[in-house]
Order: structure tokens, then C-alpha cells, then sequence
């Protein structure tokens, strides 16, 4: 019974595998197809080629990666700051701020778009990366208040308290204590933050510009004349950065767990 149970299993876990991770794989395979069409016509290099002489879609790219980086350190120490300080403080409105702050990830990013357009409208703001910036850091700073806050929420007060026995000021002992312990909290609420910030495109629509275009949107704009496979290339060159970006982050993981 349980040999049947472990094969049904291992099935199991194969076609969700196949099924998350085809598509990829159709992506990578024909970003190396000779065609510019749906048929395969054999192996060529030439959309990567292309891609590299193609100044929108880099222009784009860089946009979007300037935009996820700054809204992701400026949302990092906004929304650590904000739950250091909620964990610190105690007042009878404290869960309803706590509510309230979990909205921008709750609503509808195209009623986001649209109350952004509409404030930076009111304020005449010339719309732009810095209005970019704006919205992105207020949809992000969720995702790192929430992680923070859970690890707060675990975190064991009597480590801070035996800092301040040992002499530490409350700034050391935030730096050499409860700053390391919630690093992963931060890490993960980033990583996410990241994410999001360069997959959006519904409230980037709305709040940029005509110089700030960013890569979703850059290849949005291409359905309407049809995708070349330039993109394929371009998804293929992203998946080996985030594999090395991972990679690389297993590898400092296991250098510092050996000097530990």
C-alpha cells in the first residue's frame, strides 16, 4: 500500500514539475530557434545578437532593474524601520495600523494605478522614475513589513535584554543583535519586493513616463506588433542570472556556515 501510495506520489509531484516548468523550457529551447516563427527551423544565436543591438528593450531593462533596486533598499528600510517600531511600542490602535498597512498589497493594483495617477495628477508631478519609484515603494514595503514582523514576533526578548545587561546602548544592540536575527526576514521580504517591483506592469502603466519606460511594459507594447523571439532570448539571459544569483548565495551560505 505504501509502495503504491509513493508512486502516485512521485507521479504526482512529476506533472506539477512538468507542468510549472514547461513552459520555461519551451521559452529557453526556442529563444536558439532559427525562425522567427512558431516553426522550428533549426539552432542559431542570432536573437541574442539581435537583442544586444536592440536599444529599447535594454533601455527598458535597465529602467526596470534601476527601479526594482531603489524601490527595494528604500521599501527595506522603511518597512524594517516601521516594524522594529511597531514590535517597540504598545498603543490601543496598534492592529488597526497594522491593517491599514497591509492595504497597498491587498487591492487591486489596477485601483493602485489609478489613485497614484490621480495623486501625482493633483500635485502636478511630472511622471517619470521618480513617480515609479513612489508606487513601487508603496506596494513593496508590505512584503518586508509582514516578514519582519513575523520574526519579530518569534524573536525571544531576552537576547536584547542580555545586551543591555552586558552595557550595549539600544543602537548596538539593535546592530549586533537583533539586526542579524531578523537579516532573513529582510532577505525574504526583499527578494519578493524585487520580484514584484520587476514584474509589474498595471501600476507602472499609469504613473510613468515617456523617457522611464520600463521591461514589462516594453514588451506589452510589442504584443500589439508581435513578440520576436528577442524576447525568449532576453527570459533566457534573466533565468541564468537568477541560477547564478542563487547559486552564488548557496555557495556564500556554505562558506560561512564552515568558518561558524
Amino acid at each position: 500500500m505504501m509502495k503504491k501510495n509513493s508512486w502516485r506520489s512521485r507521479l504526482f509531484v512529476a506533472l506539477v514539475l512538468l507542468f510549472n516548468y514547461l513552459p520555461i523550457f519551451i521559452v529557453v529551447l526556442y529563444s536558439f530557434n532559427a525562425s522567427k516563427y512558431g516553426n522550428w527551423a533549426g539552432l542559431s544565436l542570432q536573437w541574442y545578437e539581435k537583442l544586444m543591438g536592440n536599444a529599447q528593450i535594454l533601455r527598458s531593462l535597465k529602467n526596470s532593474l534601476l527601479l526594482a533596486f531603489s524601490s527595494c533598499a528604500l521599501s527595506i528600510l522603511i518597512g524594517t524601520a516601521g516594524a522594529v517600531g511597531m514590535a517597540r511600542s504598545h498603543f490601543r490602535t496598534q492592529n488597526l495600523l497594522e491593517n491599514v498597512s497591509m492595504i497597498p498589497m491587498m487591492l487591486p493594483e489596477i485601483i493602485l494605478g489609478m489613485a497614484y495617477l490621480s495623486f501625482f495628477s493633483i500635485l502636478k508631478v511630472s511622471f517619470g522614475m521618480v513617480t515609479l519609484i513612489i508606487a513601487h515603494v508603496t506596494f513593496c514595503i508590505p512584503y518586508i513589513f509582514i516578514n519582519v514582523q513575523s520574526r519579530l514576533a518569534g524573536l525571544d526578548p531576552a537576547y536584547v535584554e542580555a545586551a543591555r545587561d552586558l552595557g550595549a546602548s539600544p543602537t548596538r544592540a539593535f546592530w549586533d543583535v537583533t539586526l542579524p536575527l531578523i537579516s532573513p526576514a529582510i532577505t525574504s521580504g526583499a527578494l519578493l519586493a524585487f520580484a514584484m517591483s520587476m514584474d509589474d506592469v498595471v501600476i507602472s502603466f499609469f504613473v510613468t513616463g515617456t523617457t522611464s519606460n520600463t521591461l514589462p511594459l516594453q514588451v506589452y507594447s510589442m504584443l500589439k506588433m508581435g513578440v520576436t523571439p528577442e524576447v525568449n532570448a532576453l527570459c533566457t539571459l534573466m533565468l541564468l542570472a537568477v541560477f547564478a544569483a542563487l547559486g552564488l548565495y548557496a555557495l556564500l551560505r556554505r562558506v560561512l556556515r564552515k568558518r561558524a
